[in-house]
């Protein structure tokens, strides 16, 4: 059968991606999520817009304010008339920014709630060779940090944008209608001198960004060696530990200084170029005003709108960069979510779903000629030709060395791979044919390293069967002889026991396991050296757990230790991925085969 496979890009830093109409577009696919809450986004742009005019209106009216006291105003109102409509204009601007602010919190909230679902349903129906082929830790972390760049642009990034766009429409209309002489000097002149501090900025954040990725270094060098403090003595190393941060922190100065340089010719220009802009402008409007061209009035309000302006210009390059900046996040979260997955469920709860349904097997087993190899490994066959076969309610076991495909014969009866070759059954139909999870509700799985979910002890055994009743799970709990020390916690079945279960010892651990597979009454048992970790006390009462478990189901063992395979109805001898012996443990013992000179020594290819 053929494989599907499929990398993404999971590297820490953001790529460099290049802007095209097909990327761009690409880009602003993901506001799809922002549709279901469109009206709340079009209610924002409204009260953005304004906000913009009711600010500027601010300013005119207080420059109107100063011409009326002066008389020189050609409205026909008084100062306390201005100051009221000054109280008006500030009322409905704190009123706007109220509603913008939830508003655009019902957009960025619920879009990116949406968002972070998908990923994770996606991620979670993602077949196992998908978790193989990308490192599940760097794939978390970047999910989670272009999902942060995603909710920076639906809450803060758009919407600013928007703002500043019509900040600077606005502006540049109210310039021209209030002094249209001077809006002249000022366009000439401004955007120049804007587009200059853009560029020290940028170089200054990209020096930034280079000094922050050299103390991560640093910081990581000092994390290892504190951790490894055992090692680093052990070996006498502490001399190249300390050369070692030496050189990164030396490597830290030098682009510290750099940026302190260029935040020193930023400052230069910020009180020179930048101020002396503004000092210019403001001498040609006060020239204006002497010469009565111009009030008083006008000349503030004039000067607030150009740096008003000026802001929106240098905001527009900053949020223009953000936008296009989530190129790379969008494509890389866009690419998980085009993946194919193993299984489809419904989307938060739409759609229907049947999780209870369960394919009807009895447990007949037959593996005819498998051949496969890993999907990382395709040059290294595993399984060449594999002939097995299982009957109903019959116990086996799989023993032989390492790495002679033992454990992946459990791994491709639940199908976490496919075959390359070959033909695997059950009651005579392709496990292929039938729906996985449906498929995937007749097997339990006890492996050698278990793992538990942070939680209570319930939740952990009621997890392959969440409707299950108090009764069940007590009973589950008996058989599997847990409840013997689950009875001396205080608070019983509901104790909490950590992340991965480290509240409790590998044999309760495994006793759990064990529950949570009695309780999900699986037609087929899949046992992967489930008692291999453990002392002899332990094993004793784990197996007697696992004994029970077996009863009345198939049930597949791969062990090493010879006490936990002697009553298996047949024992098969595996290597070079073949089946090479078979038979129960008396009649393999009269063979004086391989598996003889393993069980005289007394273990089991350890």
């Amino acid at each position: 059968m053929a494989r599907r496979r499929r990398d993404i890009d999971i590297d820490d830093e953001t790529p460099k991606v290049k802007m095209n109409k097909e990327n761009f577009l690409k880009t602003f696919q993901v506001f799809e999520y922002i549709r279901p809450y469109k009206w709340y986004f079009f209610a924002s742009l409204l009260l953005v817009f304004i906000s913009t005019l009711s600010f500027y209106a601010i300013f005119y009216f207080v420059g109107e304010m100063i011409d009326v006291a002066e008389g020189k105003s050609d409205l026909p109102v008084t100062v306390n008339t201005v100051g009221l409509i000054l109280v008006i204009v500030l009322v409905i601007q704190g009123v706007v920014s109220f509603l913008r602010v939830v508003y655009t919190a019902q957009v960025s909230e619920n879009g990116i709630a949406d968002v972070r679902k998908d990923v994770y349903q996606k991620l979670i129906t993602l077949p196992l060779t998908f978790f193989e082929e990308n490192n599940s830790g760097e794939l978390i972390s970047r999910v989670s940090a272009d999902v942060s760049k995603l909710y920076s642009i639906f809450s803060i990034t758009l919407i600013e944008f928007f703002r500043q766009v019509i900040t600077l429409v606005v502006g540049i209309g109210f310039l021209i209608w209030t002094a249209p002489r001077l809006s002249l000097i000022m366009l000439m002149t401004f955007p120049v001198v804007v587009l200059l501090a853009m560029f020290f900025g940028r170089q200054i954040r990209k020096l930034s960004k280079e000094r922050q990725k050299l103390l991560a270094n640093s910081s990581s060098i000092l994390g290892e060696s504190v951790q490894g403090i055992q090692v680093v003595k052990a070996f006498a190393n502490e001399d190249k530990e300390v050369k070692r941060y030496d050189s990164t922190i030396k490597d830290v100065v030098v682009i510290a200084l750099k940026y302190a340089r260029a935040r020193a010719w930023f400052s230069f220009f910020i009180l020179t170029v930048f101020f002396g802009a503004i000092c210019f402008i403001i001498y040609m409007g006060a020239v204006m005003l002497q010469s009565g061209t111009m009030t008083p009035g006008e000349l503030l309000s004039f000067v607030t709108f150009t740096a008003m302006i000026g802001g929106s210009i240098a905001g527009l390059g900053s949020f223009t960069t953000e936008l296009f900046g989530a190129v790379g996040a969008t494509d890389r979260i866009k690419e998980i979510l085009e993946l194919d997955p193993e299984v489809i469920i419904a989307q938060y709860g739409k759609g229907k779903n049947d999780l209870n349904s369960k394919a009807e097997l009895t447990g007949t087993i037959k593996l005819e000629d498998v051949q496969f190899s890993y999907p990382s490994r395709p040059d290294l066959p595993v399984l060449q030709g594999l002939n097995l076969e299982v009957s109903k309610n019959e116990k086996i076991a799989l023993v032989g060395p390492s790495g002679v495909g033992k454990s992946t014969i459990i791994q491709l009866l639940l199908r976490f791979y496919e075959i390359d070759s070959g033909r695997i059954t059950i009651d005579g139909q392709s496990i292929y044919d039938h729906e996985i999870r449906a498929y995937r509700k007749n097997i339990s799985l006890v492996p050698q390293e278990v793992v538990l979910f942070a939680g209570s002890i319930r939740d952990n055994i009621a997890y392959g069967r969440q409707d299950a009743t108090e009764a069940e799970v007590i009973a589950a709990a008996e058989k599997a002889n847990c409840m013997e020390f689950i009875s001396k916690f205080t608070e019983g079945l509901d104790t909490l026991i950590g992340e991965r279960g480290v509240k409790l010892s590998g044999g309760q651990r495994q006793r759990i396991a064990i529950a949570r597979a009695i309780l999900k009454d699986p037609v087929i048992l899949l046992l992967d050296e489930a008692t291999s970790a453990l002392d002899s006390n332990s094993e004793k009462v784990v197996q007697d757990a696992l004994d029970a478990l077996m009863q009345g189901r198939t049930s597949i063992i791969i062990a090493h230790r010879l006490s936990t395979i002697l009553d298996a109805d047949r024992i098969y001898v595996m290597g070079e991925g073949k089946i090479l012996e078979q038979g129960s443990h008396r009649e393999l013992m009269d063979k004086e085969g391989i598996y003889f000179q393993q069980a005289s020594l007394g273990r089991l290819f350890e």
